[in-house]
């Protein structure tokens, strides 16, 4: 199991052409500088390494959106749009004209509480393929938006980080996942506490405790990265599709 995970990395990343690689290179590397640039985009957990100009997690996840070429991906929760804008970037790239639906309520401040401003953000950074919905998981899966989704390649899940809302968040796009597609859980891999939300607002992350009743499931795969508090890499086992 953990090693076909790795393998289809690979595959991408061997199977491009040299040509193609340089071409690659040289824009990524230029993107990637402009990205880093805003100091709130090197936090929260991913791994990011402004020196060598390292993605860190941000690779996986742009390597599995190129490798799975999902026309839709969703993103739950995040800061300051690091996650949704290199999937988005990745989607950018597939020629199957993808996009992200980025669904956050801006709860901890209002940086996404202003449309024109998060389209503003994402134009930044060239990305005009993320569609911003300012409400929990549990308002959109109500709207019309939520409706009309058909599959959804992957899912990323990094909202609010108890077991309640993880199970929320996975159990309202579990369905939606073909067989070839995966569901990303962000800060997994152990308990600790958290201010984001405020000194007086402090909760425990508790993601961890859902991640490990997954493990038990006989139709899914389920894979730790210990990389910072950790991603897990859920699929449907193959007797399961």
């Amino acid at each position: 199991m953990y090693s076909q995970v790795f393998l289809l990395i690979l595959i991408v990343i061997l199977t491009v052409p040299p040509q193609v690689k340089l071409i690659m290179s040289a824009n990524t590397t230029e993107w990637i500088t402009r990205l880093f640039e805003d100091p709130d985009l090197l936090r929260m957990g991913h791994c990011q390494r402004p020196e060598d100009l390292n993605l860190g997690m941000g690779w996986l996840y742009y390597a599995v959106a190129r490798l799975v070429r999902p026309e839709t991906v969703v993103v739950i929760g995040s800061w300051r749009g690091f996650a949704p804008l290199i999937y988005a970037r990745a989607l950018a790239d597939n020629v199957e004209d993808g996009k992200v639906i980025f669904i956050d309520p801006s709860l901890v401040d209002d940086f996404w509480k202003a449309p024109q401003q998060v389209r503003d953000h994402f134009a930044r950074f060239d990305i005009t393929n993320v569609e911003h919905y300012l409400m929990t998981t549990q308002e959109f899966v109500e709207t019309d938006g939520y409706r009309s989704l058909g599959e959804v390649g992957i899912v990323f899940i990094d909202g609010y980080h108890s077991e309640e809302q993880a199970r929320f968040d996975f159990e309202a796009f579990e369905p939606l996942v073909p067989g070839s597609g995966l569901i990303l859980m962000h800060d997994s891999i152990q308990r600790r506490s958290s201010k984001l939300y405020g000194p007086d607002r402090v909760y425990e992350y508790s993601v961890k405790d859902f991640v490990d009743q997954l493990k038990s499931r006989e139709d899914l795969q389920v894979f730790d990265l210990p990389f910072a508090n950790g991603l897990t890499l859920v699929r449907k086992s193959i007797e399961a599709r």
